[in-house]
């Protein structure tokens, strides 16, 4: 089953799902069958994703969102009738893909990858009991991707870096003190933290390639964290945003990370929030890894994790 996202990258997604029938259609040897099924509003693709048993393999074709959405609905498929998943990236940020090293807004070379590709167990994340499958973050650098989100609604020309860099620039000149937490990892007693900038991540990059966690693997079984620990100054602040595009942000004393399989955070207000995108309200976060939840497909020759 293919779930289309229509509406992706401005209609794109529409001529990538009739690219995908016909693709599938001429090309027997890739498939017994399928299924092409169009989204038609926000949240769609959960409820296909989790009525899709009868298949073994099922295709999110649109951007993190989608993917997301249909991340979520085969997580409600009991496990040993779980299809595998596959994507087909057609989005402006295309963290996932990236983690993956499935090729961005190509339909004709991401289906190509997935019919020869080899499916790995890989791991999600799980924030106040929704999964996520590639980026958490807290504090500004979720406001930054949020407002990314907002501007690409709005019908902004800018994608991926360039967008999330403009963000920054904006956000962050208006950064504070940061966001009072009390967080607590695996076992390990509470410590009380400043957050401006607060990642758990499944994979390595948000906001379209910043490297924020450049280490982190979808198939280890473990989270990757990278938080402040110290307020640095706003030339600081901006010159770390810049590091973190090719991931050199993790030597400065500022910044730790670390690897966990859980932890709880409490805020004194409400901060900033982000779950693959898309805004998530509260104070308290129970955040876990779930360890082999999904078989997903891998290009064949790619790396585990190719940013």
């Amino acid at each position: 089953m293919i779930i289309a996202n229509p509406a992706a990258q401005s209609g794109e997604g529409e001529r990538g799902a009739r690219f995908a029938e016909s693709f599938l259609s001429t090309f027997e040897s890739a498939t017994n069958s399928f299924k092409v099924v169009r989204t038609a509003a926000q949240g769609d693709a959960t409820g296909i994703a989790a009525n899709a048993a009868a298949y073994d393999t099922v295709i999110a074709l649109g951007g993190d969102g989608v993917i997301h959405e249909v991340v979520n609905g085969l997580m409600q498929i009991k496990g040993l009738d779980r299809p595998q998943l596959g994507i087909v990236p057609m989005g402006s940020g295309n963290d996932f893909a990236r983690t993956l090293g499935i090729k961005k807004n190509n339909v004709a070379a991401a289906l190509a990858q997935l019919v020869r590709g080899e499916a790995r167990s890989c791991e999600l994340g799980r924030v106040n009991g929704s999964y996520y499958m590639q980026t958490l973050s807290f504090g500004l650098d979720a406001a930054i991707a949020l407002d990314a989100t907002n501007k690409r609604a709005e019908g902004t020309t800018q994608k991926g870096e360039e967008l999330f860099a403009r963000s920054a620039l904006s956000i962050l000149s208006k950064a504070g003190d940061g966001y009072t937490c009390k967080a607590s990892f695996d076992d390990e007693d509470p410590v009380d933290l400043k957050s401006i900038i607060f990642a758990v991540q499944v994979g390595p990059t948000y906001g379209g390639g910043f490297k924020i966690c450049p280490d982190a693997d979808p198939t280890d079984g473990l989270l990757d964290v990278c938080y402040n620990i110290k307020k640095p100054s706003l030339p600081k602040l901006l010159a770390l945003l810049g590091l973190a595009r090719a991931g050199k942000h993790t030597v400065s004393k500022a910044v730790e990370s670390r690897r966990i399989t859980r932890a709880e955070l409490r805020f004194e207000t409400e901060p900033p929030c982000q779950v693959d995108g898309e805004k998530l309200e509260g104070t308290e976060f129970s955040i876990e890894v779930v360890p082999h939840a999904l078989e997903v497909i891998f290009p064949k020759k790619a790396a585990r994790h190719n940013v």
